[in-house]
């Protein structure tokens, strides 16, 4: 089920005209579902940034300090786990750990030690930016399940639109998507799932499936979220198209 979608936060982040006020908004709703920490960022040292760097972190000073100065950007378990996978994660998930070596273990560890003990990670895979992710810490009273989901559509929202400010001067083609294409989308914003889009549009799951998965080839991404991210941004789907 996809998150219900947070209007005024889309909009602040439409209107804002520096990555700075994408970053107070984006972190102003975080706090408010109850984390402690977040860096929605691309996969750099986050003290020296590359141009084309997004880098929205709020993460304790001496943990960046440490981190920039020790190159963990180069060994990062969680940078590592979000380049080669589109699913969230947990940082104490058993999975993910079995597979980390003894030093990024160790870089966890450290984490840990600077209040960045539990919380999940959100990876994005955007076209014409760097490898990134959104961070989330988790703090001692826990977080709602359901926050986790809205924490979701903010990280990738935020990322887009920064990605978007970084790009503004840059030349690009817009996908165009089918008007079937921006149907499915539609719907699966409003948390339709394949069968019920089906049903809903009158084509098969399989169809469904399918028109979602082309759209989100057209744009590159690797999640439906994203897909439906970048259509409301390039104006192929409408908010009017997924109000309640």
């Amino acid at each position: 089920m996809q998150p219900r979608i947070n209007w005024s936060f889309a909009e602040a982040c439409d209107d804002a005209l520096t990555i700075a006020a994408i970053q107070s908004t984006f972190m102003r709703e975080i706090r408010a579902l109850g984390f402690s920490y977040a860096a929605c960022a691309s996969h750099v040292d986050p003290l020296r940034p590359p141009p084309g760097a997004v880098m929205m972190v709020d993460y304790p000073h001496a943990w960046l300090e440490r981190f920039s100065a020790q190159r963990y950007a180069q060994r990062d378990p969680v940078f590592h786990a979000a380049r080669t996978q589109a699913l969230p994660f947990q940082w104490s998930d058993r999975r993910f750990r079995a597979a980390l070596d003894d030093d990024q273990l160790v870089i966890l560890t450290e984490a840990a030690a600077n209040g960045l003990r539990e919380g999940f990670t959100i990876p994005i895979h955007s076209p014409n930016a760097l490898p990134a992710s959104c961070s989330l810490a988790i703090g001692e009273d826990g977080v709602d399940p359901l926050n986790v989901r809205a924490a979701h559509w903010y990280a990738v929202y935020a990322h887009e639109a920064a990605r978007r400010l970084l790009l503004a001067d840059t030349p690009a083609d817009k996908p165009v998507l089918s008007p079937r294409e921006r149907q499915c989308l539609a719907l699966v914003a409003q948390g339709k799932d394949d069968f019920s889009v089906g049903m809903i549009l009158g084509i098969s799951e399989h169809t469904a499936h399918n028109t979602v998965r082309r759209a989100m080839r057209k744009y590159g991404v690797a999640t439906r979220i994203q897909a439906f991210v970048r259509a409301l941004r390039d104006r192929e789907i409408r908010l009017e198209d997924v109000a309640d």
